[in-house]
């Protein structure tokens, strides 16, 4: 079953002009197609103003493209005519980068949770108590931490609330924008391991933004390498990392420093013989 479908994607922002610029496009993003199968993670990968974040703000229905179509589990959606359901929005829910400024520093993490229950459910208040303290629980947390504040937890516990907030109306699709960029390599490695034992229980759905290709190769099932807005190479994980066809892909790679044994040791014996 496919749960996300774009073809031929675009995105142009008009910028006005000024006494000493003239008007101008900018082409974010130039005719993306991708789709997405349920229970898989399509990762896509680029360098900053490649067009990755603005393709995911499209994907959300946040924004809405220039052209192109854009479907959720079979269903065409088009932001710009009479907005959408409470249904459509139900099926697409983002994590951002830095969970902390998507936080309202005033809510208990327990109202966080329910929060999304309360606005888009009939649900009475002691069921979305319950759900929000299933949830909660189900990301690693713990009871006690209901009633505590986003400023009381670390990076990676602000994570898994954000997380959890996003499951809580059982998604389709779950959108991670550069979700573990901003966290230490150790608890990195937590939160990955998180998405895929939820992925896993539930047959979840992931985008994923990332311009680390080590995480990347851990957690992607597809990849789509974008440049200057353009989808460069897609394709398996592993066909794209092991034989990369794109000069841009190439470089990359080339540019990313493996951490494997072999490969320390051959940097430290060409710095030897240097």
């Amino acid at each position: 079953m496919t749960v996300l479908q774009a073809r031929n994607i675009v995105r142009d922002y008009h910028l006005a002009g000024s006494l000493f610029k003239p008007a101008r496009t900018v082409h974010a993003v130039k005719g993306v197609s991708l789709s997405v199968t349920k229970g898989k993670t399509l990762a896509i990968v680029g360098e900053s103003g490649s067009g990755k974040s603005t393709l995911a703000r499209i994907v959300t229905m946040i924004d809405a493209p220039t052209s192109g179509e854009l479907e959720i589990d079979g269903e065409k959606v088009d932001i710009t005519r009479g907005g959408l359901s409470k249904e459509m929005r139900r099926k697409v829910q983002m994590v951002f980068q830095n969970p902390y400024g998507s936080l309202n520093p005033r809510q208990k993490i327990g109202d966080v949770l329910a929060e999304p229950l309360l606005i888009n459910t009939d649900k009475p208040a002691s069921e979305r108590r319950d759900l929000a303290m299933k949830m909660l629980l189900k990301v690693g947390l713990e009871e006690k931490h209901f009633n505590r504040y986003p400023h009381m937890f670390s990076g990676g516990q602000r994570q898994r609330i954000a997380i959890a907030r996003a499951l809580m109306l059982n998604p389709s699709l779950l959108v991670l924008d550069e979700p573990v960029s901003a966290l230490d390599l150790s608890v990195q490695a937590q939160i990955l391991n998180l998405l895929a034992d939820l992925q896993d229980e539930f047959g979840l759905t992931y985008v994923f933004i990332s311009h680390d290709l080590s995480v990347v190769r851990y957690i992607a099932d597809e990849v789509l390498v974008m440049y200057l807005g353009e989808a460069v190479e897609y394709g398996s994980r592993d066909a794209v990392f092991s034989a990369p066809t794109h000069d841009y892909t190439k470089m990359l790679f080339a540019a990313t420093p493996r951490a494997d044994v072999e490969s320390i040791r051959a940097r430290l014996a060409r710095k030897k013989a240097a």
